[in-house]
């Protein structure tokens, strides 16, 4: 099993009144940004219609400023039935096939897309040396779970089996995504362990959704924000799981899965954030796969806010810029670790 390692280093509003907590701490630029959003006002993201919400952080990410250079190809590709579209995002000057990384968005089941994540990819693509193949899948409420797990799976066993068409190296795969698409990229590893197949190496959560139940006591402290609330999270959860008891299902709660199901998943990192009503579930996920024996690293980053990775106007805060370096070098260690461990091994004899 391959060891972990790390080098650590808007008027989208989800809430028309932002109340801050006595508890709240937020570094500067962070703080900033919730203080425009609070002040510009606007309606709650959950009276809004879905294409109205999807225009909002569409607007909310056209802001990046630096964007890294890469290789940007798409293709739609058919499997187990469905046609998915995917963005494939390397490293300007790439020409071999490069270890994958399945990624799968955030954004509530309901909203983003390639362009919303563009900017953060193009860098997780660089600080890896990996493939980033974003999976466009099917947004919520015109498709409901588990359409969106079934894309996701179907998508990421056609790369193992065809990915040398793309020059991928399929013998290679990790999974990625973040707050619901971190939910989705739990859910394709205990798929994956269910069916046998494709080999998982790795799985990277960025401040995951991992449970159906919205009773944590960071729902509690952070019910109102500063940024993602516990309203929007009922309206993404209504939206994508109309069946309420589905989500005792555990490809919808991956948190739900018993000791047995999480063991033999693929070694985890897990970023979460100290001002988030996801904290306490991604950590409590981190917590129960360690529990059943599979390697994890979590990491809370302070003073920031769900988001944080994606965020174009966070993009040069210190929370984004470290978080991403280190997923970007844990995942080049993984996909790097027997050749480096293999050169050690050579300069010792």
């Amino acid at each position: 099993m391959k060891r972990l390692a790390l080098y650590t280093i808007a008027a989208l509003c989800f809430n028309a009144s932002i109340v801050l907590a006595d508890e709240l701490v937020l570094q500067e630029g962070v703080k900033e940004f919730v203080d425009t959003i609070n002040k510009a006002g606007g309606k709650p993201i959950y009276t809004l219609t879905p294409v109205e919400a999807r225009k909002v952080l569409t607007d909310l990410q056209a802001s990046a400023k630096d964007i890294a250079p890469a290789q940007i190809e798409t293709k739609t590709i058919e499997a187990d039935g469905k046609k998915i579209p995917l963005h494939i995002i390397r490293p300007e000057n790439a020409k071999h096939a490069l270890p994958v990384v399945m990624y799968f968005h955030g954004g509530g089941w309901i909203l983003g897309d390639f362009k919303t994540h563009e900017r953060f990819l193009r860098e997780l693509t660089n600080a890896s040396n990996a493939a980033i193949v974003f999976v466009d899948y099917s947004p919520a409420p015109e498709a409901k779970y588990p359409t969106q797990i079934e894309e996701a799976y179907a998508a990421t066993k056609w790369v193992a089996e065809h990915g040398k068409s793309l020059n991928l190296d399929a013998n290679k795969i990790a999974v990625a995504g973040d707050s619901v698409g971190g939910n989705m990229a739990a859910a394709v590893t205990l798929l994956a362990k269910e069916k046998k197949t494709p080999k998982i190496g790795f799985q990277v959560l960025f401040y995951p959704v991992t449970d159906a139940n919205l009773d944590t006591e960071s729902y509690k402290t952070f019910e109102n924000g500063p940024w993602l609330t516990k309203k929007a999270m009922e309206w993404f959860w209504d939206a994508y799981l109309p069946n309420k008891a589905d989500g005792k299902k555990i490809t919808a709660s991956p948190l739900q899965a018993s000791i047995e199901e999480l063991k033999g998943l693929p070694p985890a990192l897990i970023i979460t954030d100290q001002n988030d009503v996801l904290r306490d579930e991604g950590e409590a996920y981190a917590n129960k796969l360690m529990q059943a024996g599979v390697p994890v690293v979590a990491t809370r980053y302070l003073g920031t806010i769900h988001d944080f990775v994606m965020l174009n106007a966070l993009e040069n805060s210190p929370t984004a810029r470290a978080a991403i370096s280190q997923a970007g070098r844990t995942l080049w260690w993984f996909f790097n670790e027997d050749t480096i461990m293999k050169g050690k091994h050579k300069a010792k004899n």
